[in-house]
C-alpha cells in the first residue's frame, strides 16, 4: 500500500518485547488501562522501533532503540521524551508522551510511552490506487511546508527547549559530524560521497538564525486526517530534533522531495507522493517557505545538497548495520543502491548550481 491508516502488524522476528515484565510495569504506570496487554509493531521506519500497545479499548505507542544499536547518542529515549513533553504543549502536531522508563529490568533498554494519533500516512509514490487530484496535491504539499514553517516560528526558549541544542556553529558541526558518520559507516568506496563532503566543507554559509528543527520532516512522518488529507494531525519521529539552523531542516525536507523531472533512480526511492501533478516543486516550496517565514533563502543550494548527503549517510548507517550483521532485516540488503542514487543527485545539483 502506498498509503494506509497507520495500522500495526505482528511483531517482526527478533524484535519481540518481554510482555510479562512490560505488562507488570504498565499496570503501575497506567492503572486505569484494564485488560490483557496486546503488543503489535508498526512495520515501517528504519531506526527507533515503534510498537502499538493495546489494553482493553485503550491504545498507546511505545518507542525503544533498535536491537544491535551501536550509536547510543542517536537513540536517546530520554531526550526524545523530554522534547515531546515540552513541544506538545505549544505545537499541537507533536504527540503527548505519558512516561519514560530507564529501568533496564523492564525491556533491557530505556523506552517511553506516548498517546496514539490515528490517521493516514503517505509512504510511497507508486501506488496506482492513490487518488489525489492536482488541486488536492497542491494543498497537501502546501500544508506540509506551512506546517514546517509553523514549527520554525515557535519560541523555543518560551517552550523550555533552549537547552535542546547549541545554535552557534550548528552548520559547521552538522557538516563535519555527518562526514564523520559516513566515514564510520562506509562499507565500500563511493567517490561521489567524498566529492560532496569536500564541496560542503568548502561552501559552508554563516548561520541564519535558530529554531526548533525536526531534522527528518517528510510525508511518512506525517499523520493526516482521514477525512481531509490536507490537514496534518501529527508529526512523528522526533529523535533527531534540536535547536539549530531552520534552513538545514528545510534542506532535509527538500532532499526527500522528488520531482517529476528527477531521474528514475530517485523516483524509485521516493518517500510519499511528492511528484504528483499539482504538487509544489522544490523551488515553489522554497518560495512558499520564504513567504511564510521572511527568511533569506538565497543560499538554499547548499542546504539542499547537505540534506541529500545527510539522507544518504542515514541510509548508509542502516546498510552498515546489515552488512556487519547487527540486523538480519532483508529490507536493508540493497540500501547501498539508494546511497549511490542520492550521491549522484547531490552532484548534479552542485554542478548545475540549482536544485
Amino acid at each position: 500500500m502506498g498509503h494506509d491508516l497507520d495500522t500495526a502488524a505482528p511483531v517482526r522476528p527478533g524484535e519481540e518485547l518481554p510482555v510479562e515484565s512490560l505488562e507488570a510495569y504498565l499496570a503501575q504506570r497506567l492503572p486505569d488501562a484494564s485488560g490483557p496487554l496486546i503488543v503489535e509493531q508498526f512495520p515501517h521506519g528504519h531506526s527507533n522501533l515503534t510498537y502499538l500497545l493495546r489494553k482493553g479499548d485503550q491504545e498507546f505507542v511505545l518507542r525503544r532503540p533498535p536491537f544491535g544499536n551501536q550509536v547510543k547518542s542517536a537513540h536517546d529515549m530520554g531526550r526524545e521524551f523530554r522534547v515531546l513533553s515540552r513541544l506538545s504543549a505549544v505545537y499541537p502536531p507533536a504527540p503527548r508522551p505519558h512516561f519514560y522508563c530507564e529501568d533496564d529490568s523492564v525491556l533491557g533498554v530505556p523506552f517511553y510511552v506516548m498517546e496514539r494519533r490515528r490517521g493516514v500516512i503517505l509512504r510511497r509514490a507508486d501506488n496506482p490506487g492513490l487518488a489525489i487530484d492536482p488541486p488536492t496535491a497542491c494543498r497537501l504539499s502546501t500544508a506540509l511546508i506551512d506546517n514546517l514553517a509553523l514549527l520554525h516560528a515557535l519560541d523555543y526558549k518560551a517552550a523550555g527547549l533552549a537547552d535542546l541544542g547549541k545554535p552557534e556553529g550548528y552548520v559547521t558541526r552538522q557538516v563535519t559530524g555527518w562526514i564523520n558518520r559516513y566515514t564510520n559507516a562506509q562499507t565500500e568506496p563511493l567517490p561521489e560521497m567524498d566529492r560532496i563532503a569536500q564541496w560542503l566543507s568548502d561552501h559552508m554559509p554563516a548561520n541564519s538564525d535558530a529554531a526548533i528543527v525536526h531534522n527528518d520532516y517528510k510525508y511518512d512522518n506525517l499523520v493526516l486526517d482521514p477525512e481531509d488529507w490536507t490537514r496534518i494531525v501529527a508529526v512523528l519521529d522526533w529523535e533527531m530534533a534540536t535547536v539549530g539552523d531552520p534552513l538545514m531542516d528545510l534542506g532535509t525536507t527538500l532532499g526527500y522531495w522528488v520531482e517529476s523531472g528527477d531521474p528514475d533512480s530517485m523516483h524509485a526511492n521516493a518517500v510519499g507522493p511528492t511528484a504528483l501533478p499539482g504538487s509544489l516543486t522544490r523551488q515553489e516550496m522554497i518560495a512558499r517557505y520564504a513567504d511564510k517565514t521572511r527568511r533569506d533563502v538565497s543560499g538554499m543550494l547548499f542546504f539542499y545538497c547537505f540534506g541529500v548527503y545527510k539522507i544518504a549517510v542515514i541510509i548508509q548507517q542502516i546498510y552498515a548495520r546489515y552488512v556487519r550483521g547487527h540486523t538480519r532485516d532483508e529490507r536493508f540488503a540493497r540500501l547501498n543502491e539508494r546511497v549511490a542514487a542520492l550521491s549522484l543527485q547531490a552532484l548534479r545539483a552542485m554542478q548545475v548550481g540549482r536544485l
